[in-house]
């Protein structure tokens, strides 16, 4: 007999870890009988996929579940039922507090314990009490999840190979909700990515909370590293692309970085947070690396991968932090240059060391200084990145529609967006792309078709023939282009 069909809406906060997590839950849940929703409204289950790193985490979840009582309660009274969940860090991290203040809420589960949904289901219907997990199995959740049948990702797509944090840093709460570092074997890792790229994917982004920190079981029985894991992935027929993050400085290692040099289908790109370029706030914050090391680290990147561009993460008004230390912050950026970075004012997460650092505290006031010249120095790096692209033809991997009738939208090497007029039937594919517009957060340009496409597809492939290929370009763009010349 058939399964009904149910309504499920997951709603994702925060990383891309919780993304990837959002689509296994709803894999998981598929053999129940429940399809993906487009909105909470008259959904059968509803999973608040959270995430506890940004200010004031919590409390956008308890409002939103306060909206969600009045849908159960307007379900109830037509005699039907709405199951909601609270999944992911802040779930992991307030379990019976959220029982506590949102009575309503049916299950609340930890990161780590998705792949039990079924029981937990089964356990709320019944209507025995909430159901809370927030446990750490000694089974991996990832030996449990559904492998045949996995839903499609689309042209880019997750793959988480690491979770978890060792590190311990003085204002985050990781550690505490992911565990402790884990990694996946190889051989699930690739049998996933070999599965995604039958079903469409060009693109994979290897997932992790230190994801450079990878040490894998490998298919010879030894430990692999995220470089050797790149270079099994990159032997993958169909996989154009492949990106990684987050990743830890401390983790950085050589392998690694030759990877980025040798393996065309690497893109020139990386994530690698520095926080702060104060070694006294670095030592504060147990980063276990100086702002010389971080500078070591991108001088060998970029040798590796000339042109490589590279992103960050920066803490300001840390604890203790002098005007001193935040001049470091200041001539680290204006020293390294960055084409993106995400930048945030220090605010305390309950039960972290730092949320007890009492000496040295700034005031709201300088936090948002501090922040907004933090701000203006990178937009102006990113906007000089993007301008110094116009004029070249930029390999973007084209995976959604834009808001415009006749646009495609996508991502170059560099991972800036790029938009670009473009048929439909180039959904999905890597097309080369000439730059002819260029803002701080975007890119866009004009689809090459001519046979200029045709001399520069040469050229790109004399790049993979050396093993170097700056653009990021494919292994299948000549049959790219003959499809759009047709």
């Amino acid at each position: 007999m058939a399964t009904s069909r149910k309504k499920l809406f997951i709603k994702t906060y925060g990383c891309q870890m919780n993304v990837y997590d959002s689509g296994r839950m709803a894999d998981v849940l598929a053999p129940l009988g429940y399809e993906p929703a487009e909105e909470a409204e008259g959904a059968d289950m509803v999973i608040l996929n959270t995430c506890h790193i940004r200010e004031k985490a919590s409390e956008k979840v308890y409002s939103e579940l306060g909206r969600l009582r009045l849908q159960q309660q307007e379900k109830a009274a037509a005699g039907e039922r709405m199951i909601i969940a609270v999944a992911g860090c802040v779930a992991q991290a307030e379990g019976a507090e959220i029982m506590a203040r949102a009575p309503h809420v049916d299950m609340v589960f930890g990161p780590q314990t998705y792949h039990q949904l079924p029981e937990m289901v089964t356990r709320a219907v019944r209507g025995a009490g909430g159901v809370i997990n927030t446990d750490f199995p000694v089974e991996s959740k990832f030996d449990l999840l559904p492998g045949e049948g996995a839903t499609p990702q689309g042209p880019s797509a997750f793959v988480s190979v690491q979770e978890g944090c060792d590190k311990f840093c003085t204002f985050c709460v990781v550690p505490y909700t992911r565990g402790a570092e884990y990694s996946r074997s190889a051989t699930q890792i690739l049998e996933e990515t070999r599965r995604m790229v039958a079903n469409g994917t060009v693109e994979i982004t290897l997932l992790g909370q230190n994801v450079n920190a990878y040490h894998g079981e490998g298919p010879d029985g030894g430990t692999w590293g995220l470089g050797r894991l790149i270079r099994a992935l990159a032997e993958i027929d169909g996989l154009a692309r492949i990106r990684y993050t987050t990743s830890h400085p401390r983790d950085m290692d050589d392998d690694l970085i030759r990877a980025h040099g040798e393996v065309p289908q690497l893109m020139p790109f990386v994530h690698l947070p520095v926080q702060s370029g104060s070694d006294r706030i670095l030592a504060a914050m147990n980063r276990k690396h100086t702002a010389d090391d971080y500078r070591r680290i991108v001088d060998k990147l970029r040798a590796a991968r000339p042109g490589l561009a590279l992103s960050s993460d920066f803490i300001v008004g840390f604890p203790g932090e002098t005007a001193e230390d935040f001049a470091a912050t200041l001539r680290l950026i204006t020293d390294v240059g960055f084409a993106s970075a995400y930048s945030f004012k220090y605010s305390a997460r309950p039960g972290t060391p730092a949320a007890a650092m009492a000496e040295g505290r700034l005031t709201e006031d300088d936090k948002s200084e501090r922040l907004e010249a933090v701000q203006t120095l990178l937009a102006e790096q990113q906007r000089a990145f993007n301008a110094g692209l116009l004029g070249t033809v930029q390999e973007v991997l084209f995976d959604r529609r834009g808001k415009h009738a006749g646009q495609l939208l996508g991502r170059s090497p560099h991972m800036q967006a790029v938009h670009a007029a473009a048929p439909d039937r180039l959904l999905g594919q890597v097309v080369p792309v000439r730059i002819t517009a260029a803002s701080a957060s975007s890119l866009g340009g004009e689809v090459v078709t001519t046979e200029t496409a045709l001399a520069e597809t040469v050229l790109a492939e004399t790049f993979l023939g050396n093993k170097t290929a700056p653009s990021g370009v494919a292994p299948d763009i000549k049959a790219n282009h003959q499809e759009m010349t047709a």
